[in-house]
């Protein structure tokens, strides 16, 4: 019998915990009929009655099935999509790509200067002057 109170005692803590946690995290058009604080002194003096008192009466109908989201919102349609990691934002890949582009672009433009550079000692050494018509524009 004495296992049986202990029982119970854990369980109406246990409602009484998550009737608090209910309470202080409902947001204000959540609560009905009394504040918070109210609310909160019941379930804390009462905690069978006031923690069974909230869940029937105190919180508006249908929000024990919400699932609070990270964005502090408790729908994810309610805020645009923010993307979680870099690589999944749109303007972040573009702005990788400009830039390994422009690199692309000035490596071509350096090898470039460095064949005509070379061309040139090759044609210095053979005793030919650098032909510079023969060259395209770049």
């Amino acid at each position: 019998m004495a296992r049986l109170y202990v029982l119970l005692f854990l369980a109406q803590i246990v409602l009484a915990v998550c009737a608090l946690i209910s309470c202080l995290s409902a947001e204000e058009g959540q609560i009905r009929a009394l504040p918070r604080i109210v609310w909160v002194l019941i379930i804390l003096f009462f905690p069978l009655i006031g923690s069974i008192a909230w869940f029937v009466a105190g919180r508006e109908p249908g929000t024990a099935n919400r699932t609070v989201w990270p964005g502090g919102t408790s729908a994810p349609e309610r805020q645009p999509r923010r993307p979680l990691a870099p690589d999944d934002d749109p303007e972040f890949l573009r702005s990788v790509q400009d830039r390994a582009k422009q690199q692309d672009q000035e490596l071509f433009r350096r090898w470039e200067e460095d064949l005509r550079r070379r061309e040139d000692d090759l044609r210095r050494r053979d005793g030919e002057p650098p032909r510079e018509g023969d060259r395209p524009e770049v």
